[in-house]
């Protein structure tokens, strides 16, 4: 591998993804799904009138999240994911139905399969640790 190859790998899942645009193109995909796929029914509930406020954090968080710029913290301080989720729902259905709904998304703007990969095992691993109503895993 030559010097300029290895400048030009990405060093973050944020480069390696594309970007702020990017990640904007795959949060408005996500939350656009929500709202018009019969099969997020529950997920969507969960979040109230509105997508608008649940769309912008999302993007906000992700950027930091992927190893971007920290505009989620620098808002908002430490994310607490578990305790900022707390007032809201979260069983194996809403779990499920976040993912599938986010796995589309990736696939849909075309997260490279080996991010994508990746991406998948550490959202489970986040959504499984969210849920905070019983149920069967």
């Amino acid at each position: 591998m030559t010097s300029s190859e290895t400048a030009a790998s990405p060093t973050t899942p944020f480069e390696w993804i594309g970007g702020e645009a990017r990640v904007r193109a795959l949060v408005d995909r996500f939350y656009d799904l929500m709202d018009i796929e019969p099969g997020y029914r529950e997920l969507r509930a969960s979040h109230g009138n509105t997508l608008d406020d649940a769309r912008q954090k999302l993007f906000w968080f992700l950027c930091g999240w992927l190893g971007g710029p920290s505009h989620y913290e620098d808002r908002f301080g430490h994310p607490r994911l578990r305790q900022r989720h707390m007032p809201f729902s979260i069983g194996v259905v809403e779990r499920d139905q976040w993912l599938a709904c986010m796995d589309q998304a990736m696939g849909e703007t075309g997260v490279p399969e080996d991010l994508r990969a990746r991406l998948k095992d550490s959202f489970f691993k986040t959504a499984d640790w969210m849920r905070n109503r019983p149920g069967s895993a």
